[in-house]
């Protein structure tokens, strides 16, 4: 490492990327280190792997919050029922509106949330519990 280098690290100008350590519950360590030999891997990497997946699927699932959140009102309720596995004339008659109008509905929901089918919107929600939706 250069001089300059050291010395723009000593003054905070340069960020220095160093391993982080987080510590585990002691009730989780017997069950990491069980799957990670069962794995053939380290402890640490089955654990970095772990938490960099749970990192992702939580910064998956805010971007969907975002985007339901862009919908409109009516745009959740045909969504919810559309995932409810509802087809869009059964839609229609529940909310008494025209089949034309859940198309639109569906389509706008399906833009705001970058699918290009119903069924791709149900895969993507389907984790998701729209049950409050079928008393409605």
């Amino acid at each position: 490492m250069s001089l300059i280098h050291r010395l723009l690290q000593r003054l905070g100008l340069v960020h220095v990327a160093r391993p982080r350590k987080y510590a585990l519950d002691v009730s989780l360590q017997p069950l990491l280190d069980s799957m990670a030999k069962h794995q053939q891997r380290s402890p640490d990497d089955l654990a970095s792997d772990l938490l960099n997946q749970a990192l992702f699927k939580t910064q998956l699932d805010a971007d969907l919050w975002r985007r339901w959140l862009s919908l409109s009102p009516r745009e959740q309720q045909v969504t919810a029922l559309t995932c409810l596995g509802e087809t869009n004339p059964q839609i229609a008659a529940r909310l008494g509106l025209a089949v034309e109008t859940i198309r639109t509905h569906t389509r706008n929901a399906q833009i705001k949330f970058n699918v290009n089918s119903k069924a791709d919107l149900r895969v993507l929600l389907s984790e998701w519990d729209f049950s409050a939706y079928e008393q409605m």
